[in-house]
């Protein structure tokens, strides 16, 4: 493995780099809370296939910086599929295998979207994860909106205040509650609760969760891709959903509600006993899909 750092209009984004720099491009995306050491069982086969694997720290994570002070400190789904983009042009890939799950599968899906000359085939766990922020003010089951609680927390200055006080008791409680099968150990998630050191971590975290409820204005940088989202866009690029069974803040639906989404060649495949972590909790199954859309691509 080596580190890479590739920078961006506003970021210095570092990015571990696995297998041939000839080989065909995978880039696999983090969510949060966690980093990209829940890629270390993915990126090692994927680069003996001879593949090009990378794995970026997201903003607000690990060694990725801003470039500069002014920046506002964004979390928004916007930003985070530009940031994708932005890193496969300064990396010079036309076109990647994107495999990604909560913020880094929000990535993947709007780069699949909106640019989809650019995406060989996605695999996204949870499936269509493109934010309808119009809709967020409407009310869920009692039980979903228990599972959210901590977004709600985000949205006030206690919760800021709280994130930046006790980012690793949140983070592991997260961990917990959204994969309860999984018995990791605080060694593992030391391995990436160090990314949570960032100095920008609180605020990108805390506007992320604000802006998805339309609480704060987003990054005037990228008006006009989250003005693109609102419309929904399906997503037309080969596509296999890879959902654990006991995701504890996504449920996997006995339907599929994200199916009519994708226009392309679509497959769900729920994995027992897992939950919200899916690379980390079944890496022999995220690294089948990914193959699996390799060969047929």
């Amino acid at each position: 493995m080596e580190t890479l750092s590739v920078r961006t209009d506003t970021l210095e984004i570092a990015c571990e780099a696995h297998g041939s720099g000839n080989g065909p491009p995978v880039i696999l995306l983090h969510g949060f809370p966690y980093d990209p050491r829940c890629f270390d069982e993915v990126a090692p086969p994927l680069a003996a296939d001879g593949c090009r694997v990378l794995v970026p720290y997201l903003r607000g994570y690990g060694a990725t910086r801003f470039l500069s002070d002014s920046t506002l400190r964004s979390g928004e789904q916007a930003v985070l599929g530009n940031d994708l983009l932005q890193l496969m042009d300064a990396l010079g890939i036309g076109r990647a295998l994107l495999a990604g799950y909560d913020w880094g599968g929000r990535a993947a899906c709007i780069v699949a979207a909106l640019w989809p000359e650019r995406v060989r085939g996605l695999v996204s766990c949870t499936g269509y994860n493109i934010q309808d922020i119009a809709a967020s003010a409407r009310p869920a089951s009692a039980a979903q909106e228990h599972r959210l609680w901590y977004q709600y927390y985000f949205h006030t200055e206690r919760g800021r205040a709280g994130l930046t006080r006790n980012r690793r008791d949140i983070g592991k409680l997260l961990w917990k509650l959204w994969s309860p099968h999984w018995r990791f150990d605080d060694a593992a998630f030391e391995k990436s609760a160090v990314s949570f050191d960032n100095p920008d971590f609180v605020d990108v975290v805390i506007h992320s969760y604000r802006h998805r409820y339309g609480y704060v204005p987003g990054d005037p940088a990228v008006v006009g891709i989250e003005a693109t989202l609102a419309a929904q866009p399906v997503i037309g690029v080969p596509t296999i959903n890879l959902h654990g069974d006991a995701d504890g803040v996504g449920p996997a639906a006995p339907v599929d509600p994200h199916a009519r989404k994708f226009t392309g060649p679509y497959e769900r495949r729920l994995i027992a006993r897992v939950g919200h972590n899916v690379p980390q909790e079944a890496p022999a199954e995220t690294v089948a899909a990914i193959r699996d859309l390799m060969r047929a691509t």
